[in-house]
């Protein structure tokens, strides 16, 4: 297919498959959400799924555009369930006036959970100041194992699916602690997980890489194919971790600087020196994120979820002045034409509200 058909053809599924069906599982959660008793509880599963909306768009090209779409169907219901999972918790984590480490640990069993198939579900509240969801986040557990359940190489990625979430769970207890405790209990995670990674990187960016859960959500497009390998599984986890996934959260933090200085909240770009360090780094993370797309298998799907990342979070009001204008036009021009079309795009889908 020619290039430039192809990237109608993507833009097409998009808009007309993907975040259309993303808007009806949101609304199935929104109604369930809206009948949830506690109101803290109500008031957070809501906002979450209002504000955080196109994590879950974002979420869906792996279900629609992956060449692997006999299951896409399934695919989306677990990437929903579970990214909706992250944002709820996230909302738990950050903005109920909750600072107790061990509570935002068995909260997050749910995340596991939901990854898990067969397995018993806990009481995730069990700590925690505010309960009585109303069966909302078990609901949510349960339709995403069932999902994963159906998708026929799910049992060969789970092990690896299991280590990432264990990363990412163990990142949203602690970056959530008390402020004069949270950074010297990250590096001390983490500092001993940067020998593992032959590319120097900064703690606080293997940090942001462990907040992603795209390199999930490309494990469970993996097994959607019969015939997924440990070769596979292992490029993508090399990919993803910390690439793909640090660019992603990179991204969203650089986009959210000033919202978190305001809000006295962890903010992982707010480590490096200056503006123009923040933004060499960026664009050291998006080379190195094509450059592993490209050796993945379904390349062209991989390059198109990398060079996605800066035209959805560059695109965001919150980076639109000037101040943001030398970091946005780098990264940008770095990341190639169709990024730079994919800009316009999400500048034109966010003034109109489908994003």
């Amino acid at each position: 297919m020619p290039k430039a058909t192809g990237n109608i053809v993507i833009l097409g599924r998009l808009l007309f498959r993907a975040f259309p069906a993303v808007d009806r599982e949101l609304k199935r959660w929104r109604h369930l959400a809206a009948s949830t008793p506690e109101p803290e509880l109500r008031q957070q599963a809501l906002a979450s799924l209002t504000l955080k909306k196109f994590h879950c768009q974002g979420g869906s090209v792996y279900a629609t555009l992956s060449p692997r779409y006999r299951y896409g169907e399934q695919l989306l219901q677990a990437i929903v369930a579970l990214q909706t999972i992250s944002d709820y918790l996230d909302n738990l984590c950050d903005r109920a006036g909750v600072l107790d480490e061990k509570a935002f640990r068995q909260l997050h069993l749910a995340f596991t959970d939901a990854l898990s198939p067969g397995t018993t579900r806990h009481d995730y509240y069990a700590g925690y100041p505010y309960c009585g969801d109303g069966g909302y986040l078990q609901a949510l557990v349960r339709t995403c194992q069932q999902a994963l359940m159906v998708l026929p190489g799910y049992k060969i990625v789970q092990e690896e699916i299991l280590y990432l979430a264990g990363l990412y769970c163990r990142l949203q207890a602690t970056k959530h602690i008390d402020t004069t405790r949270r950074q010297e209990r990250l590096q001390s995670w983490l500092e001993p997980l940067l020998g593992q990674i032959l590319t120097p990187i900064y703690w606080w960016e293997l940090a942001a890489a462990t907040g992603s859960t795209l390199g999930i959500f490309a494990l469970m497009a993996a097994a959607a194919g019969e015939e997924v390998t440990s070769p596979e599984i292992a490029r993508l986890k090399d990919a993803y971790l910390p690439w793909i996934g640090g660019l992603h959260i990179l991204l969203d933090y650089f986009i959210d600087q000033q919202e978190d200085r305001q809000g006295g909240d962890l903010n992982f770009c707010a480590f490096y020196r200056d503006e123009e360090e923040a933004g060499q780094r960026l664009q050291f993370f998006l080379e190195k994120s094509l450059e592993k797309a490209q050796k993945l298998p379904d390349p062209a799907f991989h390059l198109l979820v990398v060079q996605g990342l800066p035209a959805l979070y560059l695109s965001d009001a919150k980076v639109a002045g000037p101040k943001y204008l030398p970091t946005r036009e780098a990264v940008l021009r770095a990341a190639g034409s169709l990024s730079q079309k994919m800009y316009l795009l999400c500048k034109t889908l966010r003034r109109v509200g489908v994003i």
